[in-house]
């Protein structure tokens, strides 16, 4: 680190909806020499005002909020407000919440059992536009880039999800808007791309992958 790196102040805006955690993240950050904490918020779209108003340099970002979630609000920062990083700080680890977060433009992903050092470092870190991620993290994100060809669709999702909230297959048509022939042949593909033959695998399969929410 240069002198000027470390004589620089990472400002950070904190979001979480609990108050406990939110708390406890603003106080272990405050007694940081080099960072400083210029506001703190309850859910996404407080996130997304706050980070236009406040311009900090980084927002620490939980991804289950109230009114917008994380991911969204992460998406709206980086395209409206320029210059201004999000790092996740999530409980959540499954492929779906990973994904989200990065294709919406988080610099990284962390959990919050991460030890403190190691989170202090991941905020100076992204910051300064490096990834941050838990090791568990860039090994799911490994495994994902590897099987990309065979990822699900966003519509292929859709259908599952819809089969997993018991809809028969015209039911799911009708809510998305497709034929019930289409229908199937999602089905069909995510089936393939799943290693499974029948519907039930199908959702069983995607709920473990986190692909699909667990009941």
């Amino acid at each position: 680190m240069t002198a000027h790196e470390q004589d620089a102040t990472v400002r950070v805006l904190v979001a979480d909806d609990h108050p406990v955690v939110r708390s406890g993240l603003v106080g272990m950050l405050t007694v940081e020499p080099d960072v400083e904490v210029v506001g703190e918020v309850a859910d996404g779209a407080a996130a997304v005002e706050a980070a236009r108003e406040l311009r900090p340099d980084l927002v620490l970002m939980d991804l289950r909020m109230p009114v917008l979630d994380g991911a969204a609000a992460t998406a709206r920062i980086v395209a409206e407000v320029p210059g201004v990083r999000v790092l996740v700080l999530t409980t959540y680890e499954t492929d779906a919440d990973i994904l989200r977060a990065v294709e919406a433009g988080a610099t990284g992903y962390l959990l919050k059992d991460t030890p403190r050092d190691q989170l202090v470092a991941g905020v100076r870190g992204a910051a300064r536009g490096e990834s941050a991620l838990s090791p568990s993290v860039a090994s799911r994100l490994v495994q994902q880039v590897r099987g990309e060809g065979e990822r699900l669709t966003a519509r292929e999702l859709e259908v599952l999800a819809g089969v997993a909230r018991g809809l028969s297959n015209a039911a799911v048509g009708r809510e998305l808007f497709i034929t019930e022939a289409t229908v199937k042949t999602h089905l069909l593909r995510a089936f393939a791309k799943l290693g499974v033959d029948d519907r039930t695998h199908a959702v069983t399969v995607a709920m473990r992958r986190g692909l699909l929410p667990a009941p």
